[in-house]
């Protein structure tokens, strides 16, 4: 594959702040031609996060649009007849307002795929309430053991609502991209944060559909953080092989714990995870890594973002990359995951300027 799978596919975004642009970002990694539409005044509200805003916006261009005028509605119509993609990310009902609804523009162009993405969808009794990312998650069930006052696990640093979400709005994008080279014609996509990350439960919810047990991993008293000798703490993520769990209580030198089933592990959690965390408190974090990398037992450093940028495995991988052309010289971006043909298409451009394409894109 020489070109970028999405060369030649122009996409015109109206989202703002996270889930649109880490879905147009994954996208215009990919190839696509990404054109972001602001408000004149201080564009997408993350641009006042500098860092937040260019880890999502490399490789797009920028233009500015008052779509209360008649010229920036105008202009917003021209743009849409040319584009291949049309994403918005307002509250439901409110392009519809503007004039631009999915019903009125896919009218005017059948073959145009058309996104909205939203807190709880377009429809639904709570499409109106306004929330972020922590409420989606305990909406959906994240934190259900909390729920039942059973938990303890604080709330992820990440937003894992919006980034789900762009993950979404991406599949759905090619996916209609692929649909439309058979068919011809374009779709609408509803996008709900909430909606995905009930998706990504569904592991757990399986069992509260049908009665049940819960597929429950973090039972198990090696499913945890730890703390080592030297104050940093590491992983074991034993989800129920009764293997690893040897092997781990032979390491540690835990001989009485090593026959143990996973049904007597997962009611004596506690106790084991004690006598675990004991042992491994002993000696520093080097120390267990050697002993865990030879045992072969699933593990993992809990890294700071320091330690993440310099870990081998990534940057053997190549994930820490540097833009083409860039605005800021030097600037160091987390290119997109996916390789073709052991290929990671490189970044052309960094972070675009509000406004910068506006003569590019009349």
């Amino acid at each position: 594959m020489k070109l970028p799978p999405l060369n030649g596919i122009r996409i015109l975004c109206l989202a703002e702040q996270y889930p649109g642009p880490y879905a147009t970002m994954l996208l215009a990694d990919l190839g696509a031609e990404v054109v972001i539409v602001e408000r004149p005044q201080g564009g997408d509200p993350a641009r006042a996060f500098p860092s937040f805003h260019g880890a999502l916006n490399r490789n797009k261009r920028a233009i500015t649009l008052d779509l209360k005028t008649d010229e920036g509605k105008s202009r917003l119509e021209r743009l849409i007849a040319n584009a291949d993609v049309f994403m918005e990310g307002y509250r439901p009902g409110t392009i519809t307002r503007l004039g631009f609804g999915p019903q009125a523009v896919r009218n005017a162009h059948p073959s145009l795929i058309y996104v909205s993405i939203s807190g709880y969808g377009q429809d639904g009794p709570q499409r109106d309430r306004p929330a972020h990312d922590l409420s989606y998650q305990t909406m959906a069930g994240l934190l259900f053991n909390l729920a039942a006052g059973s938990g303890h696990q604080p709330p992820s640093e990440v937003a894992v609502g919006d980034l789900s979400s762009g993950l979404f709005a991406a599949l759905g994008i090619v996916t209609a991209l692929f649909a439309r080279t058979r068919s011809g014609e374009g779709t609408y996509i509803d996008v709900s944060m909430t909606d995905g990350l009930v998706s990504l439960m569904s592991v757990f919810l399986a069992g509260a559909l049908n009665g049940t047990e819960i597929a429950d991993i973090g039972a198990e008293p090696a499913y945890a953080l730890f703390t080592c000798g030297d104050g940093k703490r590491l992983s074991l993520s034993i989800a129920h092989e009764d293997w690893f769990w040897r092997s781990l209580c032979g390491m540690l030198d835990l001989p009485q714990h090593g026959d143990l089933a996973r049904a007597e592990r997962v009611v004596r959690a506690a106790e084991l995870r004690a006598d675990i965390a004991t042992m491994l408190a002993s000696q520093p974090r080097s120390h267990w890594a050697a002993a865990l990398e030879q045992a072969g037992i699933p593990w993992g450093p809990v890294n700071s973002l320091g330690e993440v940028i310099a870990e081998p495995q990534f940057s053997e991988r190549g994930l820490f990359v540097t833009a083409e052309e860039d605005t800021a010289p030097g600037a160091r971006y987390v290119r997109q995951p996916l390789l073709f043909d052991g290929r990671a298409f490189p970044i052309r451009r960094g972070v675009p300027a509000l406004g910068e394409a506006n003569a590019e894109y009349p």
